[in-house]
């Protein structure tokens, strides 16, 4: 039975060469704004290890989606996605860990504990660029597959890279104390307000997009449907994936529900944005 490694030995390495370039590459863009950040060092020493933990557990299934959606190539099993995402997780480590250690944040006299911990908290972004170098780098030869791919989505499929970009704009920002100082100076109108400003966003971005493949948007469909079918569901799981950020990051320990909620909304608002712009990227 042919799989994905029937090919001509030169061939595969060739391929193998430019799927690791590229993960690479998209190890480092979307993780570079993290890895140069105080918070994330800190995070990586004193974040809680069973929140961590269930981060990394929670982020694997994630990535075996992505994998399929889009991965290093077209798969059409679960052990290939699996095996795109070992790979990706392959790079995010070596990525952080190679810049980490240039940045003098790792040292010789860091513990093996607090090595880990940064190296993991920051693999969470790596690992997902790492997969979306295919849609990022991918060359000309490659806009076929693409295509296909775009044709292939369904509206489940949709929502989740909304989801994806929601997560990678969130967790830019959930460790920063800029998210709690904002979400301290608001009252409660300007939070009402902040979540009607996210949703004529993301709904302008809907709009802008046209969310090209299976969902697209009927011409005579009514204008209240995209906004119901995606608007909303984007916005809720934008709000969604920012409270378990919060939580994971350790910023609701001791707050009380209308905090949470306000810092919530807070940062559901770039994370909203993620979500509706993801299309554009994806």
């Amino acid at each position: 039975m042919p799989n994905r490694f029937d090919k001509h030995p030169n061939n595969a390495n060739s391929q193998a060469m430019r799927d690791f370039g590229r993960a690479a590459g998209g190890a480092l863009v979307f993780s570079l704004p993290m890895l140069m950040t105080m918070e994330m060092w800190w995070l990586g020493l004193a974040m809680d290890r069973t929140r961590l933990l269930l981060l990394f557990v929670a982020i694997l299934p994630v990535l075996v989606l992505l994998a399929r959606h889009i991965g290093f190539e077209r798969t059409t099993c679960l052990s290939d996605d699996i095996i795109d995402s070992l790979i990706a997780l392959g790079v995010a480590a070596i990525i952080c860990a190679t810049l980490l250690v240039l940045f003098a944040t790792i040292k010789a006299d860091t513990t093996p504990e607090e090595a880990a911990g940064k190296i993991l908290v920051q693999m969470v972004p790596a690992a997902i660029g790492a997969l979306l170098a295919k849609s990022e780098f991918a060359a000309a030869r490659d806009e076929g597959d693409q295509e296909i791919a775009k044709r292939d989505e369904t509206y489940g499929g949709e929502l989740f890279l909304m989801g994806i970009g929601a997560l990678f704009l969130g967790f830019n920002l959930a460790p920063t104390e800029e998210m709690m100082l904002i979400s301290y100076q608001m009252s409660e109108w300007h939070a009402l307000a902040l979540v009607a400003l996210s949703l004529v966003l993301m709904h302008g971005f809907v709009f802008a997009v046209g969310f090209a493949g299976g969902s697209q948007i009927a011409p005579g469909e009514p204008r209240w449907s995209a906004f119901v079918r995606f608007t909303l569901p984007g916005y809720v799981i934008a709000l969604a994936i920012s409270l378990f950020l919060l939580w994971v990051f350790g910023r609701t320990d001791g707050m009380g529900s209308e905090g949470v909620v306000m810092a919530m909304v807070v940062l559901g608002f770039p994370s909203a944005i993620g979500a509706a712009a993801a299309r554009l990227i994806l």
